[in-house]
């Protein structure tokens, strides 16, 4: 009986060869070899140190970013927005002025920061050319020009520009690094970048998704406990200071059965489609050879056109009776919370605002306007539908809208349920945001990567200096 057993386990194990023919690398691992690399090196634990002490950095300097932006938009909304007379007149002369303040001392900090920083990812990038969308000066403009748009009161959000900022910080760690450091400025690219979104939003866990499916793209192995370590850390900082609350509260979605099932279908599919159809109009909006009389204008007049579509969200304002400046996240907090924003247009009229503020060229971010928008779409199916329990539908909305817009759906998914401790609805929200992405991927092409491939179109190419990242043979 006991050779028959055997008999069994070696026939399993003759039907696997995996387990048998290990790749020759595997064979003749080193143990000693490994344990010095990875433990014994003194250099190893300087690029470790100088990592983890610029991910800390970056954190508190995100951390301080946000103070400065949510101050800004106080000021805006104590004293600016009460009066409409003078939203027409303060909003076109900020974003003038933003606009002419970026075109004359900083044009790598227009727009949201994560393209800028896609850009310098891109091997196309030439080495001499990278500061030019990311770098310590830049994430100072950055901070300094997107807290002016909050207080100009524009429909921008913040958390974008956080990963510029921080991508800016931890490039600079490069200078500090030991001469043969495995840690090229790529992993520091990716760990700033990505503790940007971990420190703004409050959520490590998907600052770590968000430097797997949007900055990573060809993850590097050797690196990459170092890097999470980073962006973990830099997201911890923020949880520290910010305390370990949820953005947007506890929401109470109600019983998760059948009868979710219609009306989440229904603003998957919404969702979806209007995300897609924003990316797109962005990108039509953004292109760097406009065939339109818009387009021709603004490149042409770039500052008076800023002013234009500053009036444009001044007027939208004072029609939603000021829900629409800065983030609108306290519009949608109140729509969590059973509350409504304004009416049943305020979707609508937040999609218009936040257009008009990305077409004006300020840098300024799209992820919280694209969560109240997904509220707000969230909102009017609930309406639509009559179903009861509105924060299910608005959190799915949220979760759709910004899959869609940004093709980023594991990213989203994760955003949004540690934003509104959503676990109870983790699969709806997974499932949501996997819809949304794909529906939005038939409508559009990812819209980060199509502005960094704008960016890129814009740099000269030059011809190869022959540096290269230690250890790698890439150029850094």
């Amino acid at each position: 009986m006991k050779q028959l057993h055997l008999d069994k386990y070696i026939s399993i194990i003759d039907a696997c060869p995996v387990l048998l023919h290990l790749p020759m690398k595997y064979q003749r691992h080193d143990m000693h070899q490994a344990f010095k690399r990875e433990f014994a090196s003194l250099s190893t634990w300087r690029s470790r140190a100088v990592v983890i002490a610029a991910s800390a950095a970056a954190g508190l300097i995100v951390v301080g970013f946000t103070q400065l932006a949510e101050s800004a938009f106080d000021v805006f909304a104590r004293w600016i927005a009460p009066h409409w007379w003078l939203t027409l007149l303060w909003m076109p002369l900020a974003c003038a002025v933003i606009v002419w303040c970026v075109r004359r001392f900083a044009p790598g900090t227009a727009g949201s920061g994560i393209p800028n920083v896609m850009a310098s990812l891109d091997p196309a990038m030439p080495v001499g050319e990278r500061s030019r969308f990311v770098s310590i000066r830049l994430s100072l403009y950055k901070a300094v020009l997107t807290a002016a748009g909050l207080l100009g009161g524009l429909s921008l959000g913040r958390e974008g520009p956080s990963v510029q900022i921080a991508a800016g910080v931890m490039l600079a760690a490069r200078r500090i690094l030991p001469a043969h450091a495995a840690i090229n400025s790529r992993g520091l690219l990716i760990a700033g970048g990505s503790a940007g979104i971990a420190a703004a939003f409050n959520t490590p866990l998907a600052g770590v998704m968000f430097a797997i499916e949007e900055l990573a793209r060809s993850p590097e192995q050797r690196n990459s406990g170092v890097i999470v370590a980073g962006i973990v850390l830099a997201g911890l900082i923020a949880v520290s200071i910010n305390g370990n609350s949820t953005h947007f509260g506890v929401i109470h979605p109600g019983p998760i059965g059948a009868a979710l099932l219609w009306p989440g279908l229904l603003v998957t599919l919404v969702s979806g489609a209007v995300g897609g159809l924003f990316a797109r109009l962005l990108l039509a909006s953004l292109a760097n050879k406009p065939i339109d009389f818009a387009g021709r204008m603004r490149r042409r007049y770039p500052v008076r056109f800023a002013a234009l579509c500053g009036a444009g969200v001044a007027v939208v304002g004072i029609v939603t009776h000021g829900t629409v400046f800065g983030s609108s996240n306290n519009s949608t907090l109140m729509l969590l919370d059973g509350g409504a924003a304004s009416s049943q247009s305020f979707a609508f009229f937040k999609f218009i605002a936040t257009w008009l503020t990305v077409w004006s060229g300020i840098p300024g971010g799209i992820f919280a306007p694209s969560l109240a928008i997904g509220a707000g779409l969230g909102d009017n199916i609930a309406a639509l539908t009559h179903y009861p329990f509105v924060p299910a539908l608005i959190a799915l909305g949220m979760v759709g809208f910004l899959a869609a817009v940004t093709q980023a759906p594991l990213t989203s998914f994760i955003i949004v349920m540690e934003m509104v401790d959503g676990h109870a609805m983790v699969l709806s929200l997974m499932a949501c945001a996997v819809i949304a992405g794909t529906i939005s991927r038939v409508l559009s092409p990812p819209l980060y990567g199509a502005l960094a491939q704008q960016q890129l179109d814009t740099v000269r190419p030059t011809s190869s200096t022959g540096d290269t990242e230690p250890g790698t043979g890439q150029p850094h």
